[in-house]
């Protein structure tokens, strides 16, 4: 019942819906690199991703001229970029050696490299159940990858590369979010990162077949359209917020790469995913009491105002006092807090 109030003003759900649709996305571009990268170098299959990447954008950019782009943060968009491409070539390659579920699964410290970010670049608040949640989460992921006796491997250690990158690109993302459109930034991601991925495209070069070419196009598609969301969900809601609902990608993969490849899912894996999902429905739901409270403390006030002529702003409550009574209340003020609502 508090779930559906706070949907009134929706900010945090929807800010969850968009994450969860930007995860199911990412998902599906995760297992496609998986399928693709086998015959496709990593290097070239992220040139065509950022090339192809750029199409759906073709339309909003010609509709807008290149007044769309104008900007003021070129420098960060750069950044943001350069930042990009760092985690697409780590991760690509992670995914070409390593087993699918095990990338996604140690990408999946981004959240609490990002929350961490968040908190100190952006300055956003960050609750104690938030960090809890988090930490929830994390655990979830250990226990998929269950490491303990095992040495990380090159793929592992990419994949903790390429997390590191995304954590540093969103927290760009959050800060380019204040001033331009999610279209100009999507749009000034591929312009910068296409560029910087095509010179080792070329170096490891193999003409792509047909059918390649269309499944890096779906890998774009996939990915422009996770990252459109991904912006909008960082307008919406805070970062570290909507960041909890990336977990919901383990879930996604294991279903996708049920389908694509046939991969039955082991019993410690779901475990994981348990811990993941409830970690993030739960911080839907704190997040919704919250923001019911925070409505509620200022719509009324919990102390006495220093100033007396706020006082007479109580009366119409209390039509009944007499005036020898309004003149007691105004001294004290200690009446008002019995009006405040029980949180």
């Amino acid at each position: 019942m508090v779930f559906s109030r706070a949907t009134t003003d929706n900010t945090a759900l929807k800010g969850a819906l968009l994450m969860i649709t930007a995860a199911l996305c990412f998902a599906a571009m995760a297992v496609l690199i998986r399928y693709v990268t086998r015959d496709v170098h990593p290097f070239e299959a992220a040139f065509f991703r950022n090339f192809f990447g750029l199409l759906p954008m073709v339309p909003w950019l010609i509709g807008n001229g290149l007044g769309g782009l104008k900007t003021e943060r070129f420098k960060l968009h750069f950044l943001r970029g350069a930042l990009g491409f760092g985690a697409m070539s780590c991760l690509f390659t992670a995914l070409a050696i390593t087993p699918a579920a095990q990338v996604i699964a140690i990408n999946f410290t981004l959240p609490i490299l990002t929350t961490v970010l968040a908190a100190i670049i952006v300055r956003e608040t960050v609750r104690a159940r938030r960090w809890s949640a988090v930490a929830i989460g994390f655990v979830g992921a250990m226990v998929i990858i269950r490491p303990f006796g095992q040495d990380f491997e090159t793929g592992a250690i990419l994949a903790l590369f390429a997390t590191l990158f995304m954590a540093c690109a969103m927290t760009t993302v959050k800060m380019l979010s204040r001033t331009d459109s999610a279209n100009a930034i999507v749009t000034w991601m591929g312009l910068v990162m296409t560029p910087l991925s095509l010179p080792p495209a070329i170096y490891f070069w193999q003409t792509p077949s047909l059918w390649q070419l269309f499944i890096m196009l779906l890998i774009a598609v996939t990915g422009t359209a996770g990252q459109q969301l991904l912006v909008r969900a960082y307008r919406t809601a805070d970062q570290s917020y909507v960041m909890i609902f990336d977990f919901l990608r383990l879930p996604f993969v294991a279903a996708m790469a049920f389908v694509m490849f046939g991969e039955v899912v082991d019993l410690w894996t779901w475990a994981g995913a348990a811990l993941i999902i409830g970690s993030a429905l739960y911080i839907a739901r704190r997040e919704a009491v919250l923001a019911k409270r925070a409505k509620m403390a200022a719509r009324v006030p919990t102390t006495a105002p220093a100033d007396p002529q706020a006082i007479p702003a109580t009366r119409p409550d209390r039509p009944e006092q007499s005036p020898a009574d309004t003149d007691q209340h105004s001294n004290t003020g200690d009446n008002r807090q019995e009006r405040t609502p029980d949180a």
